[in-house]
């Protein structure tokens, strides 16, 4: 006999508040004069994989840019648990993934490039990039160059490469976009491996709402600009998550709640 979806997934209970990983207070953006976020305060909990989900426009990815120090603002502060953007070791995956590589070096080159800048040795960073091809089962020759790759497999040298110096916050910036749909699994997969095992603190913006609250315990739901936050909405299904996940009750509920507060927000 098979076990019920509710027996597979019960119902999670409740956890005391994680401290935050990241704080923004009184952030200011102003694009033309216009702002795009005027006053904006959010706090990311420590140990969370949270999806940014919103309008087109609404400035989701420029948030996260904010965040890891790439995009400068106006007003406001942004802390890692109480520290600077400087002080704390962060991986970035960007959409863009054929120009975020160095098509000069090698795919392994690539990958401890961070380790590099870090100081640490040939002998360490060749042990990293070995663990990393064993937890992601690897199977392609990592000394070719970029160009020699497939797109997704592009992408997946790019998140190797942001995981590489065990970073304290890996932000992700729509990495499924130009994947084809195996990939996309296979990704899924793998990143929710990363996330159980190291519990490091996750951020992706996505224009999929299936793989936002997939991937998330929590979605973070964006307003037209000037951007506030809409709603927060959880999905706290234990990891990993599987094809049943998307017939599970609680992952149906919070994508129906965030496709309403995103049509809402569409309307406004």
């Amino acid at each position: 006999m098979h076990a019920s979806v509710e027996a597979i997934y019960p119902t999670p209970t409740t956890t005391a508040p994680r401290r935050p990983a990241v704080t923004v207070k009184g952030l200011s953006k102003f694009f033309g004069g216009q702002p795009l976020y005027d006053r904006f305060d959010l706090e990311i909990p420590a140990g969370s994989f949270t999806s940014i989900f919103g309008p087109n426009g609404c400035g989701k990815s420029t948030l996260i840019n904010m965040m890891a120090g790439l995009a400068p603002y106006d007003a406001g502060q942004i802390l890692f648990d109480e520290r600077d953007v400087r002080d704390v070791t962060i991986g970035y995956v960007f959409q863009n993934y054929r120009e975020a590589l160095f098509p000069w070096r090698r795919a392994f080159e690539n990958i401890e490039y961070p380790l590099k800048i870090q100081g640490m040795n040939t002998t360490q960073r060749r042990e990293r990039v070995h663990e990393l091809v064993e937890q992601f089962d690897v199977r392609f020759d990592l000394n070719r160059y970029p160009y020699e790759f497939s797109g997704g497999q592009q992408q997946l040298i790019s998140i190797l490469r942001a995981l590489a110096p065990h970073p304290e916050v890996v932000f992700l910036d729509e990495p499924f976009s130009a994947l084809d749909y195996e990939m996309t699994l296979f990704i899924r997969e793998k990143l929710q491996s990363v996330f159980v095992q190291s519990g490091v603190t996750m951020i992706l913006v996505s224009h999929d709402l299936e793989d936002a609250v997939y991937l998330a315990d929590r979605v973070l739901m964006l307003t037209r600009r000037p951007t506030r936050v809409a709603a927060v909405v959880p999905c706290e299904l234990p990891y990993p998550r599987t094809d049943a996940t998307l017939h599970h009750p609680q992952f149906i509920a919070a994508k129906r709640r965030s496709l309403e507060v995103f049509q809402r927000e569409v309307r406004r």
